[in-house]
């Protein structure tokens, strides 16, 4: 029985270096249930508490900011000034427009022709789901509690629920899968960027910023603070 329920095996010290939480379900229930609407974890069993989920995938959340019309439909332009109100600076945002929509939009239409002003269809958005990621959206775009915690448990190992920037490098080349170039650069690029985002004054990215970064909201936290000032990294 006991091996039945071992997270560790002795000839695999990997298993011991990462270690996975084994008390979820005292502070979450059903930690590995996936959540449709709600970004959850032990500290937010609920979700984020005033962010409407609008009916939407927890994927779908994550990138309806850039949907500045509510439309169902981001364009290039949306995502560029998307990044400027979050923060970044406009060479960095117009690029980060250009790689988004040049290596997402495809996947995302309703039919075989490419859309010639790249445009994502955030109803389609889990087509575009990479591979070599923390498997934290599940491939529907649900919220997969188990696997956010387990970033945190594996990886944070300087200071509890808080990744420094070479926690987060190890965490994404442990995440690699085999041949798999493009996920490879995206999740690198995506949790570069949040770092480069919502890193503390230490050089700490929380675990509450980065639950928040999947739901979406934190980059409406961040265009509530900049709006009205200079960019932070303009």
């Amino acid at each position: 029985m006991a091996d039945a329920m071992a997270t560790e095996a002795p000839k695999a010290p990997v298993t011991r270096e990462r270690r996975i939480r084994v008390d979820l379900e005292e502070k979450l229930p059903k930690p590995y249930l996936a959540r449709a609407l709600e970004a959850t974890d032990t500290d937010q069993p609920n979700g984020t508490s005033g962010h409407n989920n609008n009916g939407m995938s927890v994927l779908q959340q994550h990138v309806a900011f850039f949907d500045q019309d509510n439309n169902g439909i981001i364009y290039p332009w949306e995502t560029y000034r998307g990044f400027r109100a979050v923060g970044f600076n406009l060479i960095l945002s117009f690029l980060l427009a250009i790689g988004t929509h040049g290596l997402l939009s495809y996947r995302t239409q309703h039919g075989w022709l490419p859309s010639p002003l790249f445009t994502i269809y955030i109803e389609n958005i889990h087509k575009s789901k990479h591979g070599s990621d923390s498997a934290t959206y599940d491939t529907e775009g649900r919220f997969m509690p188990v696997n956010f915690e387990n970033i945190f448990s594996k990886y944070a190992k300087t200071v509890p629920d808080k990744l420094s920037f070479k926690e987060i490098w190890h965490m994404t080349e442990a995440n690699r899968v085999a041949n798999d170039f493009v996920g490879w650069f995206m999740a690198k690029a995506e949790w570069i960027l949040l770092y480069i985002l919502a890193r503390d004054h230490e050089g700490f990215l929380s675990k509450e910023d980065a639950r928040r970064c999947f739901d979406g909201s934190l980059f409406d936290y961040h265009a509530k603070m900049n709006k009205g000032g200079d960019s932070k990294r303009s």
